[in-house]
């Protein structure tokens, strides 16, 4: 059993990025935690009902994946970039140094959306190998709403090299979507799924050899090497 953390920078990065990784983890046995990074909260407006919805939402995903355990850092969404970066860097470490995690699945750091970037430079200061040597191999995921909609050309794109299986969870995936009502356009969304995940089955090296349903991600680090490893011929998780 391998302790496994997924960073979300906001509910529904998780399975938009990783939702099947997540239920094949779970289903092997692994303990996953959650890690949410920014709330709603009413000092930026948000009204009591709707946080109170958010967090009922919340609780009914973390039951759906069967989380060991959800860590909810706080911060405010859509201003991590106006925190300072100690303040968030140290969130991510009491979480890093309670679960010790061998896996991160972490958003990609061209998303669009700054507090993905900020989730993921912060999340990545955490896996220094001689701090936290628990962590075996960090992965990036794709999320649809942000990953790719980037148009600074010094950000480098995302660049699936590792590949998992999730033909057993896709459908299990595809219900956490459902888990968040109005956040999702069912009809785009769901085209958008499936397209994605022909195409990234037919972008592999040999797409005879990879599954009809596959989960793609973006190799960060792997054996304590914090390094980009954009593989020219793909992994295939184990």
């Amino acid at each position: 059993m391998s302790n496994i953390l997924v960073v979300a920078p906001h509910p529904d990065d998780e399975t938009l990025g990783c939702g099947g990784a997540i239920l094949r983890h779970v289903a092997q046995g692994d303990s996953v935690h959650w890690c949410i990074v920014t709330a709603m909260t009413s000092a930026a407006g948000y009204a009591a009902d709707r946080i109170a919805a958010r967090a009922a939402t919340i609780e009914t995903v973390a039951k759906h994946y069967n989380f060991t355990d959800v860590h909810e850092l706080g911060f405010p969404a859509a201003e991590l970039d106006q925190l300072p970066r100690a303040e968030v860097v140290a969130g991510f470490s009491d979480v890093v140094s309670k679960v010790t995690p061998e896996r991160i699945y972490l958003p990609h750091p061209a998303d669009t959306h700054s507090d993905h970037r900020v989730s993921f430079e912060a999340a990545a200061s955490c896996t220094k190998w001689f701090r936290y040597n628990s962590i075996k191999q960090v992965l990036a995921y794709e999320t649809l709403s942000e990953t790719g909609f980037g148009i600074d050309p010094s950000m480098d794109a995302f660049r699936a090299n590792y590949y998992i299986d999730i033909s057993d969870h896709l459908a299990g995936k595809v219900t956490a979507t459902g888990l968040y009502g109005d956040e999702f356009a069912p009809p785009r969304f769901r085209e958008a799924r499936m397209v994605s995940a022909r195409w990234r089955r037919c972008a592999a090296v040999n797409p005879d050899i990879w599954p009809q349903k596959p989960s793609c991600f973006c190799g960060l680090g792997k054996t304590n090497r914090p390094t980009f490893c954009h593989a020219r011929n793909p992994s295939r998780a184990p």
